[in-house]
């Protein structure tokens, strides 16, 4: 699978590290001689869930620089750099929030925002997309990416993941305990889990893993909707925003990094992982829409 949705890449690297750091300290003693210690493996599952997803929220815009290639912009070299800074300048007044870095990265028509705070973001789109379309539609573009950032959808995001993963955690080390004692049972060993824990719980990390995503991109597709929203409340108007989808529908969109595929103007693929939905379905939204 080619493209899944934000922080998928860098959760799972992060989460897995922290695992092997606490199984290696012992940290991780919810399992006892008297059985599982349900109130100790919770606290496990909280700590390394949300540790996961809060640590790679923190990293998100050195990764995105370094992921996507972006070069960071400041308006002083020509005309068009400094027309995209002045227009993020001008949205992110509208919208109440500190203004963004604003950065270019080579490829097909995209675009992403991200950063852990609201007034410390990262506002980027590609070459691709200020070469394909107009300014009125570019500035639309802008406008769904600051929409993400002010409706605080990196933090959101970052909490689902943090009860995904939590949730991840605890029921695959609940089954995987069920699993290894079945497989031991009339033994008298207190050694510790045997291979039947170790095996499952890797197994089940997997699995619930991939239906922990398709919540994730569910909730993901809903904030686009709210996102081409906000672009056209800060225009002024929709058929900005809704020439934009128009004109991507016609593209061949650029894919980003997996650390931030989510936050960008389209991305994922299927019906269950896809990360954004439809453009038809965005622009029938905007039409339709009260107002």
């Amino acid at each position: 699978m080619k493209r899944i949705f934000l922080f998928v890449l860098t959760n799972i690297a992060v989460v897995a590290v922290l695992g092997i750091v606490a199984s290696l300290l012992g940290v991780n003693r919810f399992l006892t001689p008297n059985g599982l210690n349900l109130g100790m493996l919770l606290g496990f599952a909280l700590v390394i869930g949300f540790g996961g997803a809060i640590i790679s929220l923190l990293i998100s815009k050195p990764v995105a620089k370094w992921s996507a290639g972006v070069r960071l912009i400041d308006g002083t070299q020509n005309a068009d750099e400094a027309w995209i800074v002045q227009t993020v300048r001008q949205l992110a007044d509208k919208a109440q929030i500190g203004m963004p870095e604003v950065g270019i990265f080579e490829g097909a028509p995209n675009a992403f925002a991200t950063g852990a705070f609201k007034n410390s973001s990262l506002v980027a789109v590609s070459t691709g997309l200020l070469q394909g379309m107009t300014k009125e539609e570019i500035e639309a573009v802008l406008g769904h990416e600051i929409a993400h950032v002010a409706n605080g959808d990196m933090v959101t995001m970052t909490l689902i993941q943090g009860v995904m993963n939590t949730f991840v955690v605890f029921l695959s080390r609940v089954i995987g305990y069920a699993v290894d004692s079945f497989l031991r049972r009339g033994s008298d060993s207190n050694s510790g889990p045997g291979i039947g824990y170790y095996v499952s719980t890797i197994v089940l990390d997997i699995v619930l893993g991939f239906a922990a995503a398709i919540v994730v991109a569910w909730f993901s597709r809903h904030r686009e909707f709210r996102a081409d929203a906000g672009a056209a409340q800060l225009m002024g108007r929709r058929q900005p925003m809704m020439n934009a989808l128009a004109r991507l529908g016609g593209m061949q969109p650029g894919e980003l990094p997996k650390a931030v595929e989510a936050m960008g103007i389209t991305g994922g693929i299927g019906k269950w992982f896809a990360t954004h939905p439809p453009i038809e379905e965005r622009i029938a939204a905007l039409q339709n829409a009260p107002g």
